[in-house]
């Protein structure tokens, strides 16, 4: 049975392709020197703001949360589409960049003459069928792919082919790199399911038929008082075939599942968020913050507030860090 875990991914990704479609759109390539800093407003529903480091090291910010430093081969994305910052690791005056002209299928944009200190890949990626997709309730504000963890090596090469390819600016650059930027942020988003999800088994209920309408729908609409019969409705089952079929994928029962999908999303939100707790209490469908407490410490052992200041506290640790290691090389 040695390997049987890998297979089950591979078999609940395969079947999770059609939620998977992604549309990149390659806006900007970015030279920036000394200190700089870039804004980017909040973008439409269903699109998602990426940043690929091809070159050099820049922090992220965004409200209410620590700075991410990004080095050179990492990627990121925000799946919400929210505001955020991305500046340089740099002291001084600003320097304000501007569109320089259009650069094949981009816009090149720098802030100064020379050879550039960082080298930025930016755009948006849009999520098909995002207003029904589960697998956008499954993706953090923040997704961020290192370039020194499992795939670099493959993530690397596909960057700086990227940047080759916008950098020559010939015929078919554009399509070439927009067709490498898809296959680059699908290995970002399958990695970070892989790693975050794959163990809940709700990567395997979304690629069974039966199991996937339920959870979908469940997905859809976490703050309903669901009963068995709704959930059976919504997978066009009977209810003694929808608990069958939850038993053969994930051995568990549907309204268990519930419960810890409620909770389980809860807490990521709790580590990732500022959300305030009622909120995320009332949005994964508890009546009361008091019981979402309650029933969040019998499944983790630990009270809301205590993941939530525990996160940042490690966020603001690794910025920290993050910024001492940056000096250290500049």
């Amino acid at each position: 049975m040695e390997g049987r875990p890998h297979e089950e991914t591979a078999d609940a990704l395969t079947g999770l392709a059609p939620m998977l479609r992604v549309r990149p759109e390659l806006q900007d390539l970015c030279w920036y020197s000394h200190a700089w800093h870039s804004a980017h407003p909040p973008e439409a529903a269903g699109w998602a703001p990426f940043h690929i480091v091809a070159e050099g090291r820049c922090l992220m910010e965004r409200a209410g949360e620590a700075p991410v430093l990004l080095g050179s081969g990492d990627i990121a994305v925000l799946p919400r589409g929210d505001a955020h910052t991305v500046r340089g690791v740099s002291d001084g005056a600003i320097e304000t960049a501007r569109t320089v002209e259009t650069h094949g299928a981009v816009r090149l944009v720098r802030n100064g003459e020379g050879q550039p200190e960082t080298e930025l890949i930016c755009g948006r990626l849009r999520f098909e069928q995002a207003s029904s997709s589960p697998i956008l309730a499954l993706l953090p504000p923040l997704v961020v792919m290192h370039a020194d963890e499992e795939t670099s090596l493959r993530l690397r090469a596909l960057v700086a082919t990227m940047r080759d390819e916008l950098n020559r600016a010939g015929a078919g650059s554009g399509a070439i790199a927009t067709d490498l930027a898809s296959a680059l942020l699908l290995m970002v988003l399958r990695a970070h399911l892989e790693r975050e999800v794959m163990g809940s088994g709700l990567l395997r209920l979304l690629a069974d038929p039966v199991t996937a309408r339920a959870s979908s729908a469940l997905l859809g609409d976490l703050g309903r008082d669901w009963s068995l019969d709704d959930i059976a409705r919504a997978a066009r089952v009977s209810r003694a075939t929808l608990v069958r079929s939850f038993r053969r994928v994930s051995d568990t029962a549907p309204l268990a599942f519930l419960a810890g999908l409620r909770l389980g999303l809860a807490r990521q939100r709790l580590e990732t968020g500022n959300d305030p707790l009622a909120r995320i209490a009332a949005e994964v469908g508890y009546e009361s913050e008091s019981a979402f407490s309650r029933a969040f410490q019998r499944q983790f052992g630990v009270r809301p507030g205590a993941v939530r200041g525990a996160a940042r506290t490690a966020a603001q640790a690794g910025a920290e860090e993050g910024k001492y290691r940056a000096l250290r090389s500049s």
